[in-house]
C-alpha cells in the first residue's frame, strides 16, 4: 500500500529555480513519485511513496522558506500511482491567468468539511464548482452551479458574464483540494463580492471526513493521478482514463464502439485527425510490447 499526499502553499519564493533539485533529490532518494510545482508564488503537486519516503519529502518542502505551516491531504494507493518523479518550474502554481490575484493577501471565509452541507443547503447561498468540465462531469455537490469552463484561465471571463446571476448571494466555492479556490475567492473579493467562502480541503477533506449517509457528494472525485477517481473515505473509484484525451471513463465505456485502447473514446473520437490516431496506435505498441518486456514504458522524459 502506498500513501498519496496532495499539497499546496502559497508563499513567496525569491528564487524557485534554486529550490527544484535538491527538492527532486530528496523525492528521488525516498523512492517518491509524482509531481511538484514551483513557482514564485509557492507550491503545489501530489506525490506517492512509502510512509518513510513521503515523511521525508514532506520534511524537506515544510523547511522551505514560508512553508513551516504547509498542510497536506493523505489517501491510499493500492499500486504506485505515478510513473516518475517531476518536480517543474511554473509561472503559476495553478494557473488563472490574473497577475493581480494573491491568496496571501486575502481569501474567502474557510469552512470546515462538518460544516459545508449547512453552508450549501442554505437559500441566499450559491455553490460554484471551479473545476474543469471534465472532472465536474463525473461527480459535484447536490445543487452546484457547473461554469462548463475547460480550464481554471477561463473563471474570471466566466464571473463576467454570469455575475448578475448571483446578486444578492453568498458565494461557496469548492475545488478538489482547495487551491483554485484559494485563487477564485481572492478574485471575487477583488470584484467587490463580500460573502465569499469555500471548502477547506476541498472534496478531497470532505470525502475523508463526512459519512457517505450524510453525503451531499454525488459521484466519483477526479484526481490527477493514475488512480483516476475517488469516492467517499478516498477508496479509489471505478473510473479509468482515456489516454487519448485524458478524461475519465467507466468500464461499460471501454464497450461502445468508439473506445479503441489509447486510441479514442466517444468523448474524443472525433476530436484527432487520423494521422493522430496513427500516432496514438504506435505509441499504445510501444506501451504493449514494453510491457511484455517486464519494462515500464513512461514516454519521453520533461523538464
Amino acid at each position: 500500500m502506498f500513501t498519496v499526499a496532495a499539497l499546496y502553499h502559497f508563499t513567496r519564493f525569491d528564487n524557485p529555480a534554486a529550490l527544484r533539485a535538491p527538492l527532486q533529490a530528496v523525492c528521488d532518494a525516498g523512492g517518491v513519485k509524482g509531481s511538484l510545482l514551483l513557482a514564485s508564488e509557492g507550491i503545489n503537486g501530489t506525490i506517492a511513496g512509502t510512509r518513510a519516503g513521503i515523511d521525508a519529502a514532506l520534511a524537506h518542502i515544510r523547511a522551505l522558506p514560508g512553508c513551516a505551516a504547509l498542510e497536506h491531504k493523505e489517501s491510499p494507493a493500492a499500486e504506485m500511482p505515478f510513473n516518475r518523479m517531476k518536480v517543474r518550474l511554473k509561472r503559476e502554481i495553478v494557473t488563472m491567468g490574473q497577475p493581480d490575484v494573491d491568496p496571501t493577501a486575502a481569501v474567502g471565509h474557510y469552512v470546515e468539511a462538518k460544516d459545508w452541507n449547512y453552508l450549501i443547503s442554505q437559500d441566499d447561498v450559491v455553490v460554484i464548482d471551479t473545476r474543469n468540465d471534465y472532472e465536474v462531469a463525473i461527480g459535484t455537490f447536490e445543487g452546484a452551479v457547473d461554469p462548463e469552463t475547460k480550464s481554471f484561465g477561463e473563471f474570471p471571463e466566466w464571473w463576467e458574464k454570469n455575475k448578475d446571476r448571483f446578486h444578492n448571494k453568498r458565494v461557496a466555492m469548492f475545488c478538489t483540494g482547495g487551491i483554485r479556490c484559494e485563487k477564485s475567492t481572492n478574485y471575487l473579493i477583488g470584484q467587490g463580492v463580500e460573502d465569499v467562502f469555500h471548502l477547506k480541503g476541498g472534496i478531497l477533506k470532505y470525502l475523508e471526513e463526512v459519512p457517505e449517509a450524510d453525503s451531499k457528494w454525488d459521484g466519483s472525485c477526479f484526481v490527477f493521478d493514475q488512480r483516476v477517481s475517488v469516492e467517499h473515505g478516498l477508496r479509489e473509484g471505478p473510473h479509468a482514463l482515456c489516454f487519448a484525451c485524458r478524461r475519465p471513463i467507466l468500464p461499460n465505456d471501454k464497450q461502445r464502439a468508439e473506445y479503441e485502447e489509447g486510441v479514442s473514446c466517444h468523448q474524443c473520437v472525433d476530436e484527432t485527425t487520423d494521422d493522430q490516431k496513427a500516432r496514438f496506435r504506435e505509441r499504445q505498441k510501444q506501451i504493449a510490447l514494453s510491457k511484455a518486456r517486464g519494462e515500464q514504458h513512461v514516454g519521453p522524459k520533461t523538464a
